[in-house]
């Protein structure tokens, strides 16, 4: 029985694959990174510092170490410390007449030390830095894989930020994200008793003698110091607690597991907005649980451009603080919520108390009740907040201005009905008058939404009554029926107005997701069609400058220094500065947005969106506002992530395209060198074979060789060398022509005399071959390169004879067709098969049959070349009776290509 309890909790304990694969890929994304270690305090004056500089020098001896910022303070101990470390040379940032010292990130990369040390993580770096916090900074040294040791002190987590407001009244303006205490390596609480460090701050330790009765009286109060303290104990409490669970996890070993929570928190554009998301954070802390963060968007609200701005710097913080952010549409918030709630089975949802006592408040159907009402087993947390605890940076944001517009012309059809009815009542029934107001209210609902169309159901029954129902101009009804037909007027009025405000809300709704859906679409389709690199630029840039209403450039990388960015449109780079490509360049290699709106070179004029695949980054997307006042709204920054990715597949594409294109010449060109080589390296070998033969003979003096013999070897050899000049001297017109280096010196020549000086070239070859040649004497001169045109007639000569044999006849006809004149050569060889005729004119192509011809394959392509040169065209077709005829077209105008 024991054993199977055993089997059953070890079965109970063993990680299950999702989570053995979720903790690999952990393991391998901190592969090559850095290693963070965090001294923490609870105030200046425990010894941060001091403890950092303390392990610093007992690991100089031993480990690479620099130290890329310490501020002492004037403390004579802490820069006695110093002593003896390698310090990295601050940076001088000149700012409004200033001279600013800062960490120099970039010779703290270039010297690339094991281990940095950085005091003052959440200090704000000077304006024109290059990240305006250092934990940033640090962030970049981490992902280069340098290990770094840090300050920090308490009061600067971002998710304390007001709970410290509200101990110590003091509202704390430089922070960090949580999740830089996530990922640190180790936490080393640097702790220190509130009345020692009060004694240290009165004997002048902490501050200058000016500064010590102001710190006294303001925030180093034995209380707030007290309450400092115990938040950085219990930070440095979870931080060992999740290190405990983590290797009993990994280690499987048997203990109480938390169950899985997961907690939703609604935002909205608010004062209370940042306060509700670090409420989230830290509940999501305690409990150990991933948290989500949702703005919904509902048809028909619209948000201002101060509203836009809050709601971007809200889920900004959230994604800082660990939250994933998403953004619903629907048309209900308290349903949309709830829906996506029971979907990924949240178990808590955070909200805002409202701020204002509203009447659907008091009605309760405010959201937070709806939500409240709706949850069932999910548990709710209100979060309040004081006036005093709003930053001043957030301001509150206004209601949205009511429509009067709507109302009005409400009022106004109410009106018309009122005396359309009056004037018919005299001829119909009160209660068919009723469809007017009815059709009124339809139309309100529909143009103008459910307040207009309630106001009007109201006004509707009220004039109903007073001007249509006897006795008339009186609230008084003499039939109490009547007070029935109210009723139910009143009511299918609301009903209508509301169900037809859901539904143009659903219209709304449709028309926008139908809108970015269409958008997508319509940039897919058009980049599917493109075809080459700049025609795809180019409608990416067109398509994105239409939907962002900004400026937009792309940059890839060049293919001859891949660390050099090139900015498309080519037009748009003489604008782009140098620190603009900068900003680009570094989105680039870290994989991360920058510039404007962002944590990493916030000062630059353009924001960069790397184009990231499952391969590769592809390059950047940079969009630079045409007004420099003007931010994207929650709907097109969606949209321009799935426009980002669709852009990075279509370039991805593009280029994959590319290099199967050029992998595919690579081949084909391989082939060809291939069949280059098979092709000439018997006929190379050949005649170079008998000239040696022939050599060897003549100096060979033992055998005797007469002066008859001596000069048959001699013109053997002769031959054999005018055959290899003619092989090399088609290899190289073959170059010529494909290189375009073919010049043409045309000059009036006679076809007749271009056929006598290419049968005097072959004669000696083919001297007992019958050759016929039927040229008539009137034929016109043609503008030609006759040393070229006189090759081309050798070559078609040397083809026809050896696929004939050698009593066949071979025929030369010329001719005048209109203007051009026509010179064909006809043969009764082998002929050629019907599926080669259009092939023969190719490179190394030869037709396999005789097989004892040999021959490189060169002939009819130089001659193909050198005809087209001349403008004019060469072709072969099958002879009746048997055969091939080679036919030639030359214009007799003097405009040639190769001229």
């Amino acid at each position: 029985m024991n054993a199977n309890m055993s089997g059953r909790e070890e079965q109970y304990n063993r990680q299950s694959p999702d989570e053995l694969l979720a903790r690999i890929k952990k393991e391998e994304a901190g592969i090559g990174r850095g290693k963070l270690k965090i001294f923490l305090g609870y105030a200046a004056g425990v010894g941060k510092t001091y403890t950092m500089l303390e392990a610093a020098q007992r690991l100089k001896n031993d480990t690479d170490l620099v130290v890329a910022y310490a501020e002492t303070h004037g403390r004579v101990e802490t820069e006695a410390l110093l002593h003896g470390l390698e310090i990295v040379p601050r940076k001088e940032i000149q700012y409004r007449g200033i001279t600013v010292t800062e960490m120099d990130l970039d010779a703290v990369l270039a010297r690339h030390p094991s281990i940095a040390l950085v005091d003052e993580l959440a200090h704000t770096n000077a304006p024109g830095s290059r990240h305006p916090k250092r934990y940033l900074d640090v962030e970049e040294l981490l992902e280069a894989g340098i290990d770094v040791y840090a300050t920090l002190n308490i009061q600067h987590l971002e998710s304390l930020r007001d709970s410290v407001a509200r101990i110590a009244g003091v509202w704390v303006r430089e922070t960090v994200p949580d999740t830089v205490i996530d990922e640190a390596t180790e936490i080393e609480l640097i702790d220190l008793p509130p009345d020692d460090l009060l004694q240290r701050l009165k004997e002048g330790k902490v501050y200058v003698s000016e500064q010590i009765a102001q710190a006294v009286s303001s925030f180093f109060r034995k209380g707030n110091l007290s309450a400092l303290r115990e938040f950085s104990m219990r930070v440095a409490a979870d931080r060992v607690e999740d290190q405990v669970q983590d290797y009993m996890e990994s280690h499987t070993i048997s203990g109480p597991w938390p169950t899985a929570e997961r907690l939703l928190v609604c935002i909205s554009p608010g004062r209370w907005g940042n306060r509700i998301i670090r409420t989230a954070r830290n509940l999501a802390s305690q409990l150990n649980a991933s948290w989500t963060a949702i703005y919904v968007e509902v048809p028909g609200t619209s948000l201002s451009d101060k509203e836009q701005e809050q709601l971007t710097s809200l889920m900004g913080l959230a994604e800082k603080l660990g939250a994933r952010v998403e953004i619903l549409q629907g048309l209900s918030v308290s349903r949309s919520l709830l829906e996506y709630a029971n979907k990924h089975n949240i178990t808590k949802i955070v909200l805002g108390k409202p701020q204002r006592v509203h009447l659907r408040n008091l009605l309760s159907t405010s959201v937070a009740n709806q939500i409240v009402r709706g949850s069932k087993f999910i548990d709710v947390y209100i979060v309040g907040g004081k006036e005093q605890q709003v930053e001043q940076n957030i301001l509150p944001v206004k209601a949205p201005p009511v429509q009067w517009r709507g109302y009005l012309i409400s009022i106004g059809m109410v009106i018309f009905s009122t005396f359309v009815g009056f004037i018919i009542h005299p001829f119909l029934n009160p209660v068919n008058m009723i469809m007017l107001y009815l059709l009124s209210v339809v139309v309100s609902a529909v143009y103008f939404g459910p307040g207009p169309s309630i106001l009007t159901s109201v006004l509707g029954v009220l004039a109903f009554d007073f001007f249509l129902i006897s006795p008339v101009f009186s609230f008084n009804v003499s039939d109490i029926q009547y007070l029935f037909t109210f009723i139910v007027l009143l009511g299918v009025g609301l009903v209508i107005g509301y169900l037809t405000s859901r539904i143009r809300k659903q219209n709304e709704l449709s028309l926008r997701r139908e809108n970015e859906t269409a958008t997508l679409y319509s940039l897919n389709k058009e980049l599917s069609a493109t075809i080459g690199l700049n025609a795809t630029l180019k409608s990416i840039i067109d398509i994105a400058k239409q939907q962002f209403d900004q400026n937009v450039i792309v940059f890839l990388p060049e293919k001859a220094n891949a660390g050099a960015l090139k900015a498309y449109p080519i037009n748009l780079g003489a604008t782009i500065d140098e620190n603009e490509s900068a900003v680009a360049a570094w989105s680039y290699q870290h994989q991360k947005p920058a510039g404007r709106n962002t944590d990493t070179l916030p000062d630059a004029r353009g924001f960069y969106l790397p184009l990231i695949t499952a391969q590769s980054t592809i390059g950047v997307l940079g969009l630079r506002p045409i007004d420099t006042d003007s931010q994207l709204t929650v709907q097109q920054d969606r949209l321009l992530k799935s426009f980002a990715d669709l852009t990075a597949m279509s370039i991805e594409r593009v280029q994959l395209a590319e290099a199967a294109n050029t992998a595919q010449i690579l081949d084909a060109s391989q082939k060809l060198q291939t069949a280059l080589l098979n092709s000439i390296s018997h006929d190379l070998r050949t005649p170079l074979v008998s000239i040696i033969g022939v050599l060897s003979s003549l100096q060979d003096s033992g055998m005797h060789l007469d002066d008859s013999a001596k000069s048959n070897l001699i013109q053997v050899a002769s031959e054999e060398a005018a055959r290899l000049n003619r092989l090399i001297s088609n290899l190289l017109d073959v170059s010529k022509i494909e290189a375009g280096a073919l010049k043409l010196a045309l000059q009036p020549s006679d076809i007749q005399d271009i056929v006598g000086a290419a049968l005097e070239q072959i004669g000696a070859r083919y001297k007992d071959r019958d050759i016929r040649i039927q040229v008539p004497d009137k034929l016109p001169l043609v503008p030609v390169d006759s040393g070229l045109m006189v090759q081309v007639l050798v070559n078609v000569l040397d083809n026809a004879m050896k696929y004939s044999g050698p009593s066949a006849t071979i025929e030369i006809t010329g001719k005048l067709l209109d203007d051009t004149v026509q010179l064909e050569v006809a043969d009764r060889g082998v002929g050629i098969p019907e599926q080669d005729l259009q092939r023969v004119f190719d490179k190394f192509f030869r037709v396999q049959q005789p097989d004892n011809i040999t021959g490189t394959g060169l002939g009819l392509s130089i001659c193909k070349g050198i005809v087209e040169a001349h403008g004019g065209t060469i072709v072969a077709e099958r002879r009746p009776g048997g055969g091939t005829i080679i036919r030639i077209k030359l214009p007799l105008s003097k405009t040639a290509p190769g001229v």
